[in-house]
């Protein structure tokens, strides 16, 4: 049985030079990670995370190393402020190997309380870190801590492969909290995103199976089908989002025609809003999975009819995408992007959607997010051949199976019409 401890007394036990495993987002045990910060006594701490959620001290500790796979505000607050903090370039399927060639001594994640039987359910999170929890948890040299509360949801995997949970033997410490998950608001909607939601919208039909990434345009796109005439879909997403909500409480998800895992609603975690979380507090209908099965291109790809709705910072005629970087600089993660940009066109009834409105706004400049070329200083996050159809205000242009001429003539046509004959006057110079 493990040693019930506070945040404090379980911080106590990490070494100064030592390697600490944290789970993405809604995984973290936010009351060790701020015990973890109350220390200043590090002197080569590793710190393997994603987009984390608080403003904690400990990546601004000296002798603290943070190494991220995906970055949030939080990361890019960091960084600014001159943090050591490095970004790890991987898609979200090559984080468990990462973590499991790492094997960092300390594994933790957050979880909701033990059940009459021992078992805690890994609550908003299976993700990267199942596999290594277990792993750390079977090792007498390493030392897994769990965080419990019960302001977290009692969520179910997949039985028997994938039971989404953790027993009280494996754990070596336990912490009993109150804390409540981290809220992601609804976003504000703008006519824009109105707009190319509903352009988005009509490529999912009756009986779809849809995966929605992170942002106010895929939260969007959820909001216009659980309002629309369509429905009998399913559900498979990285991502629980409150949008994917939304549409079961609309009565529009029935997961009856996917061809795989045919039932319930798959994902790898959820956040959102706190009414999700109540929503999914043991509720069966919805799944979660490890990452290296969700994201499978192949596992999506077998799902019919499937349709995925993904966002994008900018993307050139050629039809690369860059969904990660701003100006060079690393802005989020690569994530699922590519695995279901990929996976959502390997079949002839599928859809891959990217979206994006067609201008941003640089100091005042407007400028066009359909582009000539993503520039020297750009990194490509999805290359152009896996792209299917990419989305704006304006329209849809579908790329699957145009030339390259055709490519970018569909592309300037749905730019804002501001920058349409510039675009169109690179064309002819790219040949």
């Amino acid at each position: 049985m493990p040693s019930e401890l506070s945040p404090t007394d379980a911080a106590a036990l990490v070494r100064p030079t030592d390697s600490i495993g944290v789970p993405l987002g809604p995984g973290q045990p936010i009351g060790f990670l701020r015990a973890l910060g109350d220390r200043t006594d590090w002197v080569a701490l590793d710190l393997l995370c994603a987009m984390l959620v608080d403003l904690y001290e400990l990546p601004n500790r000296s002798g603290v190393r943070t190494i991220s796979t995906f970055f949030g505000p939080a990361e890019r607050i960091y960084r600014d402020q001159g943090a050591a903090i490095e970004f790890v370039p991987a898609d979200y399927r090559r984080w468990a190997p990462l973590l499991a060639a790492r094997a960092p001594r300390v594994m933790c994640t957050m979880a909701a309380p033990p059940d009459a039987d021992g078992w805690l359910s890994l609550s908003c999170y299976a993700g990267s870190t199942v596999a290594e929890l277990h792993r750390a948890g079977a090792d007498p040299d390493r030392l897994l801590v769990v965080e419990a509360s019960p302001a977290f949801p009692r969520t179910s995997g997949l039985l028997p492969d994938h039971p989404h949970r953790l027993h009280l033997d494996e754990i070596d410490v336990l912490i009993h909290s109150d804390i409540a998950p981290v809220e992601l608001p609804e976003p504000a909607v703008s006519a824009t995103q109105v707009a190319i939601a509903e352009h988005a919208a009509g490529f999912i039909r009756e009986g779809s199976t849809i995966q929605t990434g992170f942002g106010s345009i895929p939260s969007m796109v959820a909001t216009t089908l659980a309002e629309g005439p369509h429905g009998d879909f399913g559900v498979h997403s990285e991502m629980f989002t409150t949008g994917l909500m939304r549409l079961h409480q609309h009565g529009k998800v029935t997961n009856r025609h996917k061809g795989i895992f045919e039932g319930r609603s798959i994902c790898t975690f959820a956040a959102g809003t706190s009414e999700l979380y109540e929503w999914l507090d043991d509720r069966a209908e919805v799944a979660f999975v490890p990452v290296e099965v969700v994201n499978d291109p192949v596992t999506i790809a077998a799902n019919r009819n499937m349709v995925t709705v993904n966002g994008a910072t900018a993307v050139d005629l050629y039809g690369q995408v860059s969904a990660d970087t701003i100006g060079g600089l690393q802005w989020s993660g690569i994530g699922g992007h590519e695995d279901f940009v990929s996976g959502g066109g390997l079949q002839s009834d599928d859809r891959a959607l990217v979206c994006l409105p067609s201008t941003a706004s640089v100091d005042g400049t407007l400028i066009s997010r359909i582009t000539a070329s993503l520039g020297s200083d750009a990194i490509v996050t999805t290359p152009r051949h896996q792209t299917d159809v990419v989305v704006t205000e304006f329209g849809a242009a579908e790329l699957r199976g145009l030339t390259v001429r055709g490519r970018a003539h569909a592309l300037a046509g749905i730019a804002h019409p501001d920058f349409r004959d510039e675009l169109l006057a690179a064309v002819e110079k790219l040949g």
